[in-house]
């Protein structure tokens, strides 16, 4: 399982926000914002400061997606 950051950058996108944006009022790294971007693991209070900003659940921005491999079941 992995996990999914495409809610928060279809909620920025809706909210006619830039990453940029999101690093101001949430006061989280350029890095932090990197690795969101490439589906990496980020620190809960990254993920609360996001939450926080755009006054959202955690569920809102992100989501945990299975994996897709075929040779797990085998």
């Amino acid at each position: 399982m992995s996990v999914s950051y495409k809610k928060l950058w279809k909620l920025l996108i809706d909210r006619d926000m830039k990453k940029k944006d999101l690093c101001d009022i949430a006061g989280i790294s350029h890095a932090s914002v990197a690795k969101l971007g490439k589906n990496e693991n980020v620190t809960t209070d990254v993920l609360l400061k996001i939450c926080s900003a755009l006054h959202c659940d955690i569920g809102d921005i992100m989501e945990i997606v299975e994996d897709s491999y075929s040779d797990i079941d085998k």
